[in-house]
């Protein structure tokens, strides 16, 4: 089989997802790479792998896939996108202090308040849109800046270019979660990130069928401290995952084109309705850091976050009334979801703070899928009847 290598960027994307590179099976001919289950490998392999703890071919095969993607040198896959998390975050020190954007995935805020903090991490949160964050940075110094764009579930969008803009002169890494975007819309180590994070069980795997996460950068450094955590941490994803995330990158490029096309029609048809407060897409007009997300992202995405007027109890209903939108977590499947973050996602986040955010009970989160549009439409006319 021809390598046409992770970074081959005369390639156009959809010939880079679908082939990949090394499939570790030459002598069969295999077209699909197949499953290594094997916990451990012969001494002395052409490979170089000894046990799947430190290494494994779907792991290295995922690993050239998404490092193509991000257009970048290095990538590492784990167990999932807390397991990436925490293995970036292993690589500070007690007292060190990491400095926030505000509005995170809820989990990632359980880990920093409830976990790393017993072991004398410090966390600071600030707003990333106000002018005033990247004072904050030249003032506080921290050890590292930690980053989503677009939030969860808010979408706030942050001018990446502008913080790497002040970090950079001071040595201070930055992390992105980049989620919600993928690389097919926005490339964080482009504007200047030294790290960017995904968690692949959502957009990159899309069927909602295997957990993952993975960190991508041009660091050397960086990369070989991934590469430890992964080995020394035991973060490492199954073979198994890392086969179905590989098959289901192949077609990112077609279901988020679908996603994002449907996801925009869906923003226009709720901000029309006289129940809803606001909708956040990021590319409608009317999102607070629309010329940003403009300059920044390729697309909108298709994440959908709409504020109603509605108890906890009348949003409930509308949710499970829906047929085609399923009250779930997570997203970035070809189906279509819907979240109540409030008392999901960001279930373990402080009364106060969802209070302060702006999370409240009439909040809702779509993840916008594949289905036909005139269905999804149908489907949120009939369910938005009981807020009449």
């Amino acid at each position: 089989m021809n390598d046409p290598g992770s970074n081959s960027t005369n390639l156009g994307v959809n010939t880079r997802v679908i082939h990949h590179g090394e499939s570790f099976a030459r002598e069969t001919g295999t077209v699909m790479p197949p499953i290594f289950p094997s916990s451990t490998f012969a001494h002395g392999n052409p490979g170089g792998f000894d046990y799947t703890r430190s290494g494994n071919p779907n792991f290295r095969i995922l690993d050239s896939v998404l490092a193509s993607l991000e257009g970048c040198d290095h990538a590492t896959v784990f167990a999932s996108g807390v397991s990436a998390i925490t293995a970036v975050v292993s690589q500070l020190s007690q007292g060190d202090l990491v400095l926030c954007e505000e509005n995170l995935y809820g989990c990632t805020v359980r880990l920093f308040d409830q976990v790393f903090a017993k072991f004398g991490l410090r966390t600071q949160w600030v707003d990333f849109t106000q002018p005033e964050a990247l004072d904050a940075i030249r003032s506080s110094q921290p050890a590292m800046v930690w980053l989503e764009s677009p939030t969860n579930p808010l979408l706030k969008v942050i001018d990446l270019g502008a913080v790497c803009a002040v970090t950079k002169p001071l040595g201070i890494p930055v992390v992105v979660d980049n989620t919600f975007a993928t690389a097919l819309v926005q490339r964080p180590l482009e504007l200047g990130a030294t790290l960017s994070l995904t968690s692949t069980t959502k957009y990159i795997n899309g069927h909602s069928d295997a957990l993952g996460g993975a960190v991508c950068t041009n660091d050397a450094d960086w990369h070989q401290k991934m590469v430890f955590s992964q080995k020394a941490l035991g973060l490492q994803p199954s073979p198994f995952d890392c086969w179905l995330i590989t098959r289901g990158i192949k077609t990112l490029p077609l279901r988020l084109k679908q996603q994002m096309a449907n996801a925009a029609a869906l923003a226009d048809q709720l901000a029309d309705h006289p129940r809803v407060n606001w909708v956040r897409y990021p590319h409608r007009p009317d999102h607070p850091q629309n010329a940003v997300a403009r300059h920044q992202m390729a697309a909108g995405g298709a994440i959908v976050t709409v504020s109603f007027q509605a108890t906890q109890e009348q949003t409930y209903a509308l949710c499970k009334q829906l047929q085609w939108f399923t009250m779930a977590e997570s997203l970035g499947g070809i189906e279509s979801l819907i979240c109540h973050p409030a008392t999901m996602t960001h279930a373990a986040v402080s009364a106060e703070v969802k209070a302060k955010l702006g999370i409240d009970d009439g909040l809702v989160r779509f993840s916008v899928g594949c289905e036909d549009l005139t269905d999804l439409q149908a489907d949120l006319r009939q369910a938005l009847e009981l807020l009449a």
